[in-house]
């Protein structure tokens, strides 16, 4: 029953630390727990709290038990005693020995991590784990959990990955987050958070931001674009407003973004083409309108494309259908109304081009509603690009663009 818990545990935190050689990652069995090595890079850590860090670990953890309501799987019944190490699902570490994995409870021994993904327990979160000083991975996904996220929880200065997805987590977002500073790994998605989005969660630097499938409301903030982040997706809640401009200037690490599902309106920004590695872009299900930028035919890299379900409009064009490495190209629900060559041929391979305003097209809106475009009085920012476009030159091209934009009166 512990292998598989114990496999998942290992390679995420494998994954997640590339630089395991210099961290000496160990992973180690005893009892009812493993233990996560953290590594000694240059001179012996020591516990935050030692020698008292477990009977910090112990009031944290007797009094989290308390506040939960219903364990079906009886997780909890090894959580007795004074020996945290040994509690199912907390995993700890031997700081004076290297960080080597271990289930004794030694002096020199933290709590590192705690992953009870899928255990089905129903309760809340309580502000005793903030004492949890030396963790560095709670998992709580797909479990009952509800209420919201202790304002304590900014004490834990070493936690690098939280996943709190699919529970019945509600309220703003959690602020407490903003102020882990070793967080790297992000993930609310599939719960019922509400409000705004700070703008401080795109100054953070996030490696992943998993934030759909919630209610979050509001116009994102306008610094997007100073995220790291590689993967950001805000899929399926009721985002409004534009795609911020600043979202041409992220990182050049994104790979995946999705906003599908949003209310989301006005152009897709110029600067989406500077993305020349990006895999995944889906703005799918919201109400975009005008043309598709020039600019897209720079996402060399582009693999999944979804515009399905806007109100984009123009001729659909070798700008996006020629682009090499697309596997899935989805446009169906627009009113584009005329395809080049390059599209046509996909049009035969079996992508979607349903439902717009194609002469002569299969299963196009009737005349009716290709009358009126919608959005044909938007002024969508198009800057001029040389043909053929130089992607290499674009994002300077934009930028110098901006700035004299950002200076006028």
């Amino acid at each position: 029953m512990d292998n598989p818990c114990i496999l998942t545990f290992s390679l995420l935190f494998l994954l997640l630390h590339p630089n395991a050689a210099h961290a000496a990652i160990s992973v180690g069995v005893g009892g009812l727990g493993i233990g996560i090595g953290l590594g000694n890079q240059g001179g012996t850590p020591t516990p935050s709290e030692s020698p008292s860090s477990l009977n910090n670990a112990f009031t944290a953890l007797q009094a989290w038990k308390s506040a939960i309501t219903d364990d079906p799987l009886k997780i909890l019944s090894t959580w007795n005693g004074p020996n945290v190490c040994s509690y199912r699902g907390v995993f700890c570490a031997n700081l004076e020995d290297g960080g080597i994995a271990t289930s004794a409870a030694t002096d020199s021994a933290v709590v590192a991590g705690i992953d009870l993904n899928h255990a089905n327990l129903q309760g809340t979160l309580v502000k005793e784990l903030s004492l949890l000083s030396d963790i560095t991975l709670l998992h709580l996904n797909s479990n009952r959990f509800s209420g919201t996220v202790p304002d304590t929880f900014t004490d834990l200065t070493s936690l690098q990955e939280l996943d709190l997805s699919n529970n019945q987590f509600s309220g703003p977002f959690p602020t407490a987050t903003l102020s882990m500073p070793s967080l790297i790994y992000l993930d609310l998605r599939y719960n019922n958070f509400s409000g705004s989005l700070p703008e401080e969660l795109f100054n953070k630097k996030l490696d992943a931001i998993f934030l759909n499938n919630n209610q979050f409301g509001g116009e994102i903030p306008q610094n997007l674009g100073n995220s790291p982040a590689s993967v950001i997706n805000l899929a399926n809640n009721k985002l409004v407003g534009d795609i911020p401009m600043s979202f041409g200037f992220m990182s050049s690490k994104l790979k995946e973004i999705l906003f599908l599902n949003n209310q989301l309106t006005g152009c897709i920004p110029e600067g989406v083409g500077i993305f020349t590695e990006m895999q995944v872009l889906d703005v799918s299900f919201n109400s975009l309108m005008g043309h598709l930028p020039d600019t897209m035919s720079c996402l060399q890299g582009i693999e999944v494309l979804n515009l399905a379900h806007n109100k984009l409009s123009g001729e659909l064009s070798d700008v996006v259908c020629s682009l090499r490495s697309l596997v899935n190209l989805t446009v169906a629900y627009n009113f584009f109304s005329g395809l080049s060559q390059g599209c046509s041929r996909l049009l035969n391979l079996g992508f979607d081009f349903s439902d717009n305003c194609i002469p002569g097209g299969n299963m196009q809106r009737p005349p009716p509603e290709c009358s009126g475009i919608p959005g044909g009085s938007l002024n969508c920012l198009r800057i001029p690009t040389p043909k053929p476009l130089v992607c290499g030159t674009l994002l300077a091209s934009l930028s110098s663009h901006t700035n004299r934009n950002s200076s006028s009166p």
